[in-house]
C-alpha cells in the first residue's frame, strides 16, 4: 500500500496523479488484464525487446492510463503522453515519434479520434519501425524514410468500433476491454484513497460511496474527496455514513448513482418521446447534451443498470427506469410485457 501522505501535500496536485497506484499490487480489479499483461511483460524481458503494441478500450474512467504507466514502471521506461485530438498533423506525429528514445511507451488516448491520414502514417511506425514522410508535391514530391528506435504504442480508447479495422490490427500485443468494477472493488480502492490522502473514513461511509460511484474508480475517488470536504466542514474531519448521506445528497447524487445530467436523459425519452425509441441525435438535441457526452458518459452506466435500451431504432426507457423515477409505464408497455 501506498504510504499516507496528508491531505495538506496533495492539494495542488490533480486527483488522477494523487491517487494513481504505483504498483501492481495497488491496482485493484481488472484481474485477467493483469494476469495477461504479466505474462506479456516476462516475456518481453526475456527476450531483451520492447512488450508489443497494446489496445485498451472501455468506458472512461476504469484505468486504462494507469495501466499504461504501471507498464512502464515495470518495464523501468518513459510513458510519452498525448491523445489523438492533440495530434492534427502528421509533423506532430513524426515530432513525437522521432523524439523517442529506444524502449519508450507512447500513450494515445482517444486514439478513435486520430484521423486517417496519421493513422497512415503510423502503420508503418508500428509495423517496421520506419517513419516515411514526403517532401515536396507532384512529381517533384519525394519520400524519405526514417528509422525510429524501437518503441511501444498503448492506446486507449472509450469507442472501439470508431477505430479502423487496419489499425485495430495492428496491436499485436492484445486487446483488451476494460470492465466495470464491483461494489467490492469500488469500496477497496475508496478504501485506498483515503488513506493516501489521509482521511479518515467509517466503513458504512465507503460502501454508501462505492454504491454511488457508478461502478467507476475515477467517480468514487471524485466522490470520496467532496465527501472529505463535507465533513471537514460539518463534521470532525472523519466522514462517517450519516456525513457521507448528506454530502451526496448535496451533490444530488442519487442512490444508484445517478446524476441530475443521467436523470434529464431519462426523463426526455419517458416525458417527450414516450418512452422511446428516439435517435441519439434527437435525444441531444432535446436534453442540450453532445452525442459524445450521452455516448461515452452517460449511456455506458445506464445500460449496466438496465434503465436503457438501445435498438436499431433508437434509445427505450425501461420499466426500472420508470419505477425509479416514481413514474408510470404506459398501459401499452405493461401489455408487451405480459
Amino acid at each position: 500500500m501506498s504510504s499516507l501522505t496528508p491531505t495538506q501535500k496533495t492539494e495542488d496536485r490533480t486527483l488522477d496523479t494523487t491517487l494513481r497506484p504505483q504498483r501492481w499490487d495497488d491496482y485493484i480489479g481488472q484481474e485477467h488484464i493483469k494476469d495477461n499483461l504479466h505474462i506479456l511483460i516476462e516475456a518481453a524481458r526475456r527476450r531483451n525487446e520492447p512488450i508489443e503494441h497494446l489496445l485498451f478500450y472501455g468506458p472512461a474512467g476504469l484505468g486504462k492510463t494507469t495501466l499504461a504507466h504501471l507498464i512502464a514502471k515495470e518495464t523501468n521506461t518513459n510513458v510519452r503522453l498525448t491523445s489523438g485530438p492533440a495530434i492534427e498533423r502528421v509533423g506532430d506525429l513524426a515530432s513525437i515519434l522521432t523524439n523517442l528514445t529506444p524502449g519508450d511507451i507512447l500513450f494515445i488516448d482517444e486514439v478513435h479520434r486520430l484521423n486517417k491520414l496519421i493513422e497512415e502514417v503510423l502503420y508503418p511506425a508500428m509495423e517496421s519501425r520506419s517513419l516515411d514522410i514526403v517532401i515536396g508535391k507532384g512529381p517533384s514530391a519525394r519520400i524519405i524514410q526514417l528509422e525510429l528506435p524501437p518503441f511501444t504504442l498503448i492506446a486507449a480508447t472509450t469507442r472501439i468500433a470508431l477505430l479502423s479495422a487496419p489499425l485495430r490490427s495492428r496491436f499485436s500485443g492484445g486487446t483488451f476491454r476494460l470492465d466495470f468494477y464491483s461494489n467490492d472493488h469500488i469500496s477497496e480502492i475508496i478504501r485506498r484513497s483515503a488513506a493516501v490522502l489521509g482521511i479518515g473514513i467509517e466503513d458504512d461511509a465507503r460502501s454508501e460511496i462505492a454504491r454511488r460511484s457508478r461502478f467507476t474508480p475515477r467517480v468514487a475517488n471524485r466522490l470520496l474527496k467532496r465527501c472529505r470536504d463535507y465533513a471537514q466542514v460539518k463534521g470532525d474531519g472523519v466522514i462517517t455514513a450519516a456525513l457521507a448521506q448528506d454530502a451526496l445528497q448535496l451533490m444530488d447524487v442519487d442512490p444508484l448513482g445517478l446524476e441530475p445530467s443521467d436523470k434529464r436523459i431519462l426523463e426526455a425519452i419517458i416525458d417527450k418521446f414516450n418512452g422511446g425509441p428516439v435517435g441519439v441525435q434527437t435525444l441531444a438535441a432535446s436534453t442540450a447534451e453532445e452525442i459524445e457526452t450521452i455516448e461515452d458518459v452517460h449511456e455506458p452506466y445506464l445500460l449496466q443498470i438496465g434503465f436503457l435500451e438501445r435498438t436499431p431504432r433508437g434509445r427505450i426507457a425501461t420499466p426500472r427506469a420508470y419505477e425509479h423515477l416514481g413514474k408510470e409505464l404506459p398501459q401499452q408497455r405493461q401489455d408487451s410485457l405480459l
